[in-house]
Formats: structure tokens, C-alpha cells, sequence
């Protein structure tokens, strides 16, 4: 059966349009309470959101489609969808919901969701789901309705966490740091986070009104986050996306690190403590020079599908920790089961206090490779995959790079597009591949 609903990452779309329309969230409610009363006589779900507008709708509704099917419900109000995740392992939830579009404008919304342990549940899960859907709900009788209230505090709840996963022996004190919360779900979060470690703390972006969540600011627009760092001599500034389970990182000189290069650091520094790391986890995209540079100090590296919920797969397959994308969603298992932007940033600014080096200085010697990326589009009813010549061709130039070097080609996910990637050390190398290959698919 395949997925009718469900994409990488929940469902999501365009609010008023389905599936992202009360009517649907109702049911959802339904189907997923009706799945969880298999396993459960009477479950308890935690729901969180984002600042969306939206999310006030799509909470209401699928409260009301879980309460009607006999499942209890706990609301934490506006809280990152990590710390949803944490509290549904911490409050022994059945499960946990988060209602938010991460970093896609105000006017998408989405639902995804969390098991017990606070982790993204897997596709069989999600395939029950829809069966359910597919069928008319069963209501619970007026004695078996659930009931709904509100969670104190989780959002200190969700800051003493984020603090913990610091530790107590060092602090962020002499640090002047800028927080933009993408107007999202972390911003009465992430701001009490830094401070309360010690650091002086200038927050932008922390002033949601329903409608402005990641709109010029946050992880996906950075550069309000190097104007403010400028502006305010700091020493760095941590960005997040919406629902805050990714992050851009920039240092004074307005450097910005992403995902890829966070990875490493976080790597490095366990190295430097003198703890093993088996192996860490990217995906196809992650830049080839972390491989090069973990494998050159006998780190493993292998890459999953572009998501996190691969990423995670991976490492919890392998027993590793570690591993992330370079859009900054990152992951250290030891410290939280999912990805988490505040959590992330503290450990690489742990690595700064604990070393006494930037962030710049300890990614000395790892330097990305170039990469070259054209975008070729198919003709109707083109079967690239079949080309037998470009085959050949990518195997030549592969050759060609050899373990400095590496070719990816593969489909766009919403446009008749082939995306043709080529990294190399050298630039013009990466350049002149990737207008080969190119040249041969059209």
C-alpha cells in the first residue's frame, strides 16, 4: 500500500487546502486514536505547534478527533517541535503530535508525530494510519470520551532540558550571542536558554504574530542573523528554523557554518575528550570533505536518504550518535532522540568553552569541497535512468575524481527536473563534470 498522506516528514500542505483543513485534521485525530487504542486501553497524546495562524484550527480539531474516540489529550501550547518530543517521553504520552510546517511560510501548516520513546515512527505506522482513515470511525460512548488539558510549563520544563544536555561544570558566561527564533516556536524558548547558561543575549525574531513565522529571518533566511551580529559586535549568533529542530550557526567575522561542518565539530570534539566514535551519518548530499577528513582519522561515514527520519534510522541501526544534513538538522542520540537546533548549537558552543578554540579554528582542517550543480530538464516521457550513455560517461568521470571526488544524480522531488551534482577538490573539475554529464542527458 502506499502512502496517501504521509510524506518524509508527516503530512503537510497548503492550509485550507487538502489535507491541511480541519475537516481532515478531525479525522486524523480519529484514525490515529483508533490506532492507538489497539495497543492501549486508554492513551494519552501530547499535542504541541508552532506560531502558526493555522495552529489554533488544527490543534482544536484533532483534539477533537482524539477525545472523540476515547484518547486523552495534553496541550503544551507553542513549544519546539524537539521539546514535543521530549515531553512525550518525559509525561509517558502514547504519543506525540506536533502541528507545525517547520520552515515553510506561514500559509503551510503540517502534522507529524512522535512515539512514546520520542521518536519518528516508522512508515508501517504511518500505512495503519491511513488504512484507518479509509474507514468510518468507531466513537467512544459518553463514559469512554477522553478528556483535554493543558500542560504547566512545559515550555521550563523544555528549558531545564536544553540546559541539562550543557551540563553544570561550564558555562556561556563572558559570550555575547544573538538568538533569531524564525518568529517560531522557540521564541520564549531559546532566548532563556542562553541566558540562563550565562551568555549575554540579543534575540530577534522572537516576536511571532501568527503570520510572520520564518519570514525573513531564522535558519532559512541568515543574513538578518549577520546584520545583527555585526551590529551588536557579537561574539556569534544561532538561528533557528520554525518548529527549532534545525539551525545556521555565524561567528564574528560573519562566517556562516552549516550542517555539514557543525557535524564534524561535534565529531571533533568527542575525539578531543578522548571518547570513541565509531562512525557518524549524512546523506547523499552531505559535502564529501567531512568523509575524506572523518575516514582520514578512522571515523566510519555512510549517508542515508535526504531526511532526518533516514539519518536516524541509520544510527539507531548502527548503535552510532552522530549525524546530521547540511540544511542543519543534527543529531546526537545520547543527548536527545531527535534532531534539536537549541540542543545542537549548545554542544558546539560547549566545544568552543571547553577548548578555548572558534568554531573557525577547529574546522582548520576541513575544508569543503566545491560543488558543481546544474539542473537539466526532462522531456515528456524522458527515461533517464535507461540512458546506457550516461552510464558510461558518469562511471568516466567518476573514474576520473576518483576518492577525491564523487557524482550524484538524481530526480527533483517536485519539478521534471534532473539534478546533476559534481564535488571535487578542484573547482574547474567539479564544473567541467558536471556540464559533461549534463551535455549527455540532454
Amino acid at each position: 500500500m502506499s502512502r496517501q498522506y504521509f510524506g518524509t516528514d508527516g503530512i503537510r500542505g497548503t492550509v485550507g487546502q487538502s489535507p491541511i483543513t480541519a475537516d481532515f485534521a478531525l479525522r486524523l485525530g480519529q484514525a490515529v486514536g483508533q490506532v492507538l487504542r489497539r495497543d492501549h486501553k486508554r492513551p494519552s497524546v501530547l499535542i504541541g505547534k508552532d506560531t502558526r495562524i493555522s495552529g489554533y484550527m488544527l490543534e482544536s480539531a484533532m483534539e477533537a478527533g482524539l477525545v472523540s474516540v476515547g484518547v486523552d489529550v495534553m496541550l503544551t501550547g507553542p513549544l519546539p517541535t524537539p521539546g514535543v518530543a521530549y515531553l512525550t517521553r518525559a509525561q509517558r504520552q502514547a504519543l506525540g503530535v506536533v502541528i507545525s510546517a517547520s520552515h515553510n511560510p506561514f500559509q503551510d501548516n503540517g502534522i507529524k508525530f512522535f512515539s512514546a520513546k520520542g521518536e519518528k515512527l516508522p512508515d508501517a505506522w504511518e500505512l495503519e494510519v491511513e488504512a484507518a482513515l479509509a474507514q468510518p470511525p468507531v466513537y467512544a460512548g459518553s463514559r469512554e470520551l477522553g478528556k483535554a488539558r493543558k500542560l504547566a510549563d512545559a515550555r521550563g520544563r523544555y528549558v531545564e532540558f536544553c540546559k541539562a544536555c550543557f551540563g553544570t561544570e561550564l558555562s556561556l558566561k563572558g559570550m555575547k550571542i544573538v538568538v533569531d527564533a524564525a518568529h517560531g516556536a522557540a521564541y520564549h524558548v531559546a532566548p532563556d536558554v542562553f541566558h540562563e547558561l550565562g551568555a549575554e543575549v540579543i534575540a530577534i525574531g522572537c516576536s511571532p504574530d501568527g503570520f510572520n513565522i520564518n519570514e525573513g529571518c531564522g535558519a532559512t533566511s541568515p543574513q538578518a542573523l549577520k546584520a545583527a551580529v555585526a551590529q551588536h559586535g557579537a561574539h556569534y549568533g544561532v538561528a533557528l528554523d520554525g518548529d527549532a529542530d534545525r539551525l545556521q550557526i555565524v561567528d564574528a567575522a560573519g562566517r556562516l557554518f552549516n550542517g555539514d561542518e557543525l557535524l564534524y565539530l561535534m565529531v571533533q570534539d568527542r575525539l578531543q575528550q578522548g571518547l570513541a566514535v565509531p562512525g557518524a551519518v549524512g546523506t547523499l548530499m552531505t559535502n564529501m570533505a567531512v568523509e575524506v577528513a572523518l575516514r582520514r582519522q578512522g571515523v566510519g561515514f555512510v549517508r542515508a536518504k535526504v531526511g532526518d527520519r533516514y539519518v536516524l534510522e541509520e544510527l539507531v541501526g548502527r548503535g552510532w550518535q552522530l549525524g546530521g544534513e547540511g540544511s542543519g538538522h543534527l543529531l546526537a542520540l545520547d543527548k536527545h532522540t531527535t534532531g534539536d537546533g537549541i540542543v545542537s548549537s549548545l554542544l558546539v558552543l560547549l566545544s568552543v568553552v571547553r577548548s578555548g578554540r572558534s568554531v573557525a579554528e577547529q574546522l582548520a582542517d576541513m575544508q569543503l569541497f566545491p560543488q558543481s550543480l546544474i539542473n537539466v530538464r526532462l522531456q515528456p516521457g524522458q527515461d533517464w535512468k535507461s540512458n546506457k550513455r550516461l552510464e558510461a560517461e558518469q562511471a568516466a568521470v567518476q573514474l576520473e575524481l576518483g576518492a577525491q571526488g564523487r557524482v550524484l544524480i538524481r530526480p527533483s522531488g517536485t519539478e521534471p527536473l534532473v539534478r546533476v551534482m559534481v564535488e571535487a577538490a578542484d573547482a574547474d573539475l567539479a564544473q567541467r563534470s558536471a556540464e559533461r554529464l549534463a551535455a549527455t542527458l540532454r
